[in-house]
């Protein structure tokens, strides 16, 4: 399974990039969420760090290319009293995620479950089971 990314090349050489280094200036906290994928011969199991999300800000999905997609959104607004005119505290907070993953050509689409956990968004991949013949008892019909 391989994430698929979009990114956009710059025009501009590294050795630019190096030369307006930001590094002092304070960043933004947007990293993505770690994710774990297991293989065992039964399937892969993908693990998606995700303390605080429910599973009502998840959307699992197969796209146009079959492809599964997973987009977390989560919004939240904490307001505490207002007094005189000025907040004692309030905190906006929205976090963004969406992930695209190759999925394996023996990967069975049609039988994909997704659940939320204690943090941790679980997919489950079962790989597509092969019926194994018995060549010493195959019975060949005649005509």
């Amino acid at each position: 399974m391989v994430p698929s990314r979009r990114t956009s090349q710059t025009w501009l050489p590294d050795i630019f990039n190096d030369f307006f280094d930001t590094n002092w200036m304070d960043r933004m906290n947007a990293t993505a969420p770690a994710i774990n994928v297991l293989e065992d011969e039964n399937g892969y199991e993908l693990e998606l760090a995700a303390p605080g999300m429910t599973k009502e800000d998840f959307k699992v999905h197969l796209n146009d290319d079959g492809n599964l997609v997973i987009e977390m959104e989560k919004k939240q607004d904490e307001k505490q009293e207002k007094r005189h005119g000025h907040y004692l505290r309030r905190e906006f907070s929205y976090s963004k995620f969406q992930q695209t993953m190759l999925l394996p050509e023996d990967a069975d689409k049609e039988k994909i479950s997704a659940q939320v956990e204690h943090g941790v968004l679980n997919v489950n991949i079962p790989k597509i089971q092969k019926v194994k013949v018995d060549e010493s008892k195959r019975v060949i019909e005649v005509k």
